[in-house]
């Protein structure tokens, strides 16, 4: 297995961590959670870049790092609801996106046609990295003494990070309902010939 492929293995693995201090009840734990999060989402950047750069792309290479990133993504929302981080309808809109853009991608696939990621797309994994970063320092930035302090100043009567992250989770969501829309609209003729 080369290291593109190890990296998108150990970006799985890190989720399962990174839902074990999320839900963990110690010191610092969502610290750790959101540590282990951006060293996850890093791991997104180079397993691509490294494949790509020294012509190691595989078939596994291409099922699994999409699949490890959604993996990752929905994990951490789905985990914000059970915590009271996000109301629940935000959180299915970005589900219900991914798990459309899979399936189309798949149905695509079975007629042996290959769905290209779009612009959009990577600018929607951006934001939604945004928020969940946002979200995590929202809630652990307290636990960080001096630093936290820092961190903790107020702006019209919230906290800065609160403020980010409610501006970030917004963004995520209206760009992921966006990106959706418009890529099952680009991609149509994949399954409205089936109809």
């Amino acid at each position: 297995m080369n290291l593109p492929n190890k990296l998108t293995i150990s970006r799985i693995i890190m989720t399962v961590f990174f839902l074990v201090a999320l839900f963990s009840n110690f010191p610092f734990c969502y610290t750790i959670a959101l540590v282990l999060f951006v060293i996850a989402s890093i791991t997104d950047f180079l397993d691509g870049a490294l494949a790509r750069k020294h012509g190691l792309i595989t078939d596994f290479g291409k099922l699994m790092d999409p699949l490890a990133d959604k993996v990752l993504i929905c994990s951490a929302f789905i985990a914000f609801i059970q915590l009271g981080w996000m109301p629940a309808w935000m959180v299915v809109i970005v589900v219900a996106r991914e798990l459309a853009i899979t399936g189309l991608r798949l149905l695509a696939a079975s007629k042996n046609q290959i769905l290209a990621a779009e612009r959009q797309g990577k600018n929607k994994t951006i934001t939604q990295i945004t928020a969940i970063i946002s979200l995590l320092v929202k809630n652990s930035y307290a636990d960080w003494g001096f630093i936290g302090k820092l961190f903790g100043f107020e702006i019209a009567g919230h906290p800065w990070p609160w403020w980010v992250a409610e501006i970030s989770i917004w963004a995520a969501v209206t760009l992921t309902a966006y990106s959706g829309i418009l890529y099952l609209w680009k991609n149509r003729e994949v399954y409205l010939k089936d109809c």
